[in-house]
Order: C-alpha cells, then sequence, then structure tokens
C-alpha cells in the first residue's frame, strides 16, 4: 500500500484537490497522511498557541471527515509552522512513498513563491503532484457556517438551528468558543461543552469540529475568519439582558467587520455568568 503525503493549508477543502484524492484512491492501494502546518493569527495582540494548534487540528478533523465519507483510508496531524519542515517530518515518520501540494494559485500563494513543490521533491527525491486550488474564484464544494458561543454552545435552541441549518444544504460546522478567563478549570468546562455540541452534531449526522479560541469573542470570530472560508456565522448568546456580548454590541461589529451573513441564536438556558 502506497503511503502519499496530503499537505494542505487554508486550500484543504478545495474542489480540485478533494477530486484528486479521489481519483488517486481509485488508482490503487493508497493510505493519505494529511498534514496541515500551524498558522499563526492575524487579530489579537496576544497569541495563543493551542489556539494556533487547535485552528489547524480542525483542518486535519474535516479533511478525515472526507475521507471517510468516502471510504477513503487517511490519518491527519498538525504539521510544524515551516511547510517544509512539516512536509520533511511526515516523510521520514510515515515511509511517505509519494506526496501532493496543495496551494492557491501563484499569484497568492506563499508556498510558491518559496518553492516549496521542488524543494520537496529535490530532498526527499520523491515524486510530488502539486494541485493548484482556486478558492478566491471556485468556492468551496460545500459551505461552511462559522458558530461562535460560551455558555450556550451546548444549548437545545443552537443544536437545533444548526441541524435546521444543516437540512437546508450540503455544510460544514466549525464551533469556536473563546478561551475562557480564569483557571485551567473553566478551560476544561468550556472544552467539555464544546465536545457535547459536537457530539450531538455527530449523532445527526452533521460533519463539525471544534476549537477554543481568544479570549475575546470578536478577535476569537475574526481569527477563525481569517483561518477558514466561511460562508456564515451563528453567534449563540445568552438573551440580550443577560448577555454581555450583545450589551458590547458583537453582533453588529461582526456583521460590519465580515461582511458575513450573521444569525442570532438566543439560549434561555440557566447558565452561570453572562456570555
Amino acid at each position: 500500500m502506497a503511503n502519499i503525503l496530503v499537505l494542505a493549508n487554508e486550500t484543504i477543502g478545495g474542489r480540485a484537490l478533494l477530486d484528486r484524492i479521489r481519483a488517486r484512491s481509485k488508482e490503487g492501494d493508497a493510505r493519505f497522511v494529511i498534514v496541515v502546518p500551524r498558522t499563526r493569527p492575524k487579530f489579537g495582540n496576544v497569541v495563543y498557541d493551542e489556539a494556533v494548534r487547535s485552528s489547524a487540528q480542525v483542518r486535519v478533523d474535516l479533511a478525515l471527515a472526507f475521507a471517510r465519507g468516502e471510504d477513503i483510508e487517511a490519518i491527519g496531524e498538525v504539521g510544524d509552522e515551516d511547510a517544509f519542515n512539516a512536509a520533511m517530518d511526515a516523510i521520514d515518520e510515515h515511509k511517505i512513498d509519494e506526496v501532493i501540494v496543495s496551494t492557491h494559485p501563484s499569484s497568492s500563494s506563499g508556498w510558491l513563491r518559496r518553492d516549496l513543490p521542488e524543494r520537496i521533491a529535490d530532498d526527499s527525491g520523491l515524486p510530488v503532484e502539486h494541485i493548484v486550488v482556486d478558492i478566491a474564484n471556485e468556492g468551496l464544494p460545500f459551505g461552511v457556517t462559522l458558530v461562535i458561543a460560551n455558555q450556550t454552545i451546548a444549548g437545545d435552541e443552537l443544536v437545533q438551528r444548526l441541524e435546521g441549518l444543516a437540512e437546508e444544504g450540503d455544510r460544514r460546522f466549525i464551533a469556536v468558543v473563546p478561551q475562557p478567563d480564569g483557571k485551567g478549570g473553566a478551560v476544561a468546562a468550556a472544552k467539555e461543552r464544546l465536545d457535547q455540541l459536537l457530539a450531538s452534531l455527530d449523532e445527526a449526522g452533521i460533519v463539525a469540529a471544534g476549537m477554543i479560541g481568544d479570549p475575546d469573542p470578536f478577535t476569537a470570530t475574526m481569527n477563525a475568519v481569517g483561518y477558514f472560508y466561511i460562508s456564515e456565522i451563528v453567534i449563540s448568546t445568552l438573551p440580550g439582558n443577560r448577555s454581555q456580548w450583545m450589551e458590547g454590541g458583537l453582533v453588529d461589529r461582526i456583521k460590519r467587520q465580515t461582511g458575513k451573513p450573521v444569525i442570532h441564536v438566543e439560549s434561555a438556558a440557566e447558565t452561570a455568568g453572562k456570555t
């Protein structure tokens, strides 16, 4: 069985790459190793290493969900921030036989400006196939809904709204919980709520992944919009008179800054604190 490295970042969900993975899987026995390098966020004054890693892990998780849906054997991992190092690490660890590198077109690809496919081929001696994905002009073959919530993320109102959106058309959901202020227990509780949401969506047959983001919900949202190709944004809060996010005008700020459709879901669930 051939071990095939797929190295991609922002283009991981592009149609051309997914089509090539499908086609290569039909050519013969193959196992795909999907590697997504870590990417630094564009917003916020403080960089949270866990959020950087988690954003890449979300891409890995969604790619693996695609592979499972196509009965394609695949594993995935987050790689080094330097794409070349990420590729070479994977080649050494997984005994790779061939490589697929996916990039933006040359006019907008930092990887191509650094001659990444050629460098990998020269240093590894392996066949390297380069796939160009023009998401800016072609879009993705599915919608991507960003979900921003904290205390209400496991609430019935939010889950029902996301299930309704999934019924409207093919979507992938990316849930982001702003990292709670306070000690590790608060973060652990937030992760538990996030896991509850993801489990509910998985039970409903909905493809979703999630992460803990920047403590500021606006920064967490803007980083996610920078990390992923977002079609729409769902913001879940407590009712307006109990929500700091609503008091701070979060929904309107995100609408103005992103230009994306924004859906606001209020949860009546009794929770501690205001979000």
